[in-house]
């Protein structure tokens, strides 16, 4: 099977190119600025914004399969109309096409979500990815909608970074002990978004980690497996701060756990010393 990963480059595409390259498929991924390192990967330089190249990438490459990693952050042109595009290009090729979609498409007003409830977001990136959701669904019916949360690894994921940084004191800012969310291990996620693909899923499913914790919590669990001093790690509220965005999301992954073999970790459990 010959799969294309969008934003192969990026934490999550390197781990899904890696994964699925390793699993024997014919691999071919996209990059924004510069490709990867992965050996026997076929890349393309892609902007999403530009609708005739995704489509020749598309053509190109010719995959059974297309899984959107991207991520251009609130700009709406990449976030919400990019993944429209592609899904359009699928569709007409004829590839099934999981779409990679974040919790930021809730207000946390329920705190808890699974996947029958609908966006209400209120950031512009949360604004974006609940457009894009909708764009996708509408062009490409049998396409999946995959939502996590917080994605964690080793140093090239930005939520490591930061704790580093801050424990380094070469960065400014708080570890929110309001801000509660329910992270997922890279490699679980990877995992789980190619066996999605792999069977005859679609719509929408969440895939996050099993504990909820906040992003103090999380950062202390960071700097314990890293040998950092949690002490360092300065804390604060979101509530009241100037930085907009919900405080209690946890994406209920129970329903879309049950048809994979994949486990989705809790943080605290991948994030254990020794694990």
């Amino acid at each position: 099977m010959t799969v294309l990963i969008t934003g192969g480059s990026g934490f999550l595409g390197t781990e899904l190119v890696r994964q699925a390259a390793a699993a024997g498929h014919a691999t071919a991924a996209t990059f924004a600025t510069r490709p990867g390192t992965a050996p026997g990967v076929a890349w393309h330089a892609l902007d999403l914004r530009d609708p005739e190249r995704v489509e020749a990438v598309v053509a190109e490459v010719g995959p059974r399969l297309v899984i959107n990693a991207t991520s251009g952050n609130s700009d709406w042109a990449v976030t919400a109309e990019g993944p429209v595009r592609l899904a359009m290009a699928a569709a007409k090729y004829g590839c099934r096409l999981v779409h990679v979609s974040s919790d930021a498409v809730f207000s946390g007003t329920r705190v808890h979500y699974d996947e029958s409830c609908l966006p209400d977001p209120v950031t512009p990136y949360g604004a974006a990815k609940a457009a894009a959701e909708t764009g996708v669904r509408f062009v490409h019916p049998e396409a999946v909608i995959a939502r996590t949360s917080l994605i964690i690894g080793d140093r090239q994921s930005e939520h490591v970074r930061l704790v580093h940084d801050l424990a380094a004191g070469t960065r400014n800012g708080a570890l929110f002990t309001d801000d509660i969310r329910c992270p997922v291990h890279v490699a679980d996620l990877a995992a789980a978004l190619l066996e999605l693909a792999a069977c005859d899923a679609n719509g929408v499913h969440h895939l996050a980690g099993a504990d909820a914790v906040s992003r103090h919590e999380l950062g202390t669990l960071i700097a314990r497996r890293d040998g950092l001093a949690p002490s360092r790690l300065p804390t604060g509220l979101r509530a009241g701060s100037a930085f907009p965005g919900a405080l209690d999301v946890r994406l209920d992954s129970r329903a879309t756990q049950r048809k994979l073999h994949t486990t989705l970790r809790g943080a605290r459990q991948f994030l254990a010393r020794g694990a």
